[in-house]
């Protein structure tokens, strides 16, 4: 029987220090994922899917850039990892170029925009207390 393959469009490690990547946490992208591998032993992976990613941005402190690497930061809309590090990873524009056409076209997928996912973090009510056949006014 032959293994799921699958594609990744972009794959790189952590960096540490002078940007070299000696490092158990590794970044995968998909088309339509992010994921974010850690550990040796013992592993965890965590996956968010594109199109729920709200906002993105790009941090470049001095001890990165010095070895041509960066901190992507992902606001999403996710339960378990509400913002995600992407960090100290080389040509980080590159790979924030790569993130945003691969989140608007799985935006365009799902048709969501960001926007539709801004706001109804309240609760959801049924509304089993209000009385249809009462007055409201």
């Amino acid at each position: 029987m032959k293994k799921d393959v699958i594609n990744y469009i972009w794959t790189d490690k952590k960096r540490t220090i002078f940007g070299l990547p000696i490092s158990f946490t590794r970044y995968f992208l998909t088309e339509d994922k992010f994921i974010t591998r850690k550990g040796f032993l013992s592993i965890e992976e965590d996956e968010l899917d594109l199109y729920r990613v709200i906002d993105k941005k790009l941090v470049l402190p001095f001890g990165q850039r010095m070895f041509g690497c960066g901190t992507i930061v992902m606001n999403v809309k996710d339960v378990d990892t509400p913002v995600k590090e992407v960090k100290s990873i080389k040509a980080p524009r590159d790979v924030l170029a790569q993130l945003d056409k691969y989140i608007n076209l799985n935006r365009d997928k799902y048709r969501v925009r960001g926007r539709d996912m801004v706001g109804g973090e309240g609760h959801f009510h049924d509304h089993d207390d209000i009385d249809l056949h009462d007055d409201v006014f």
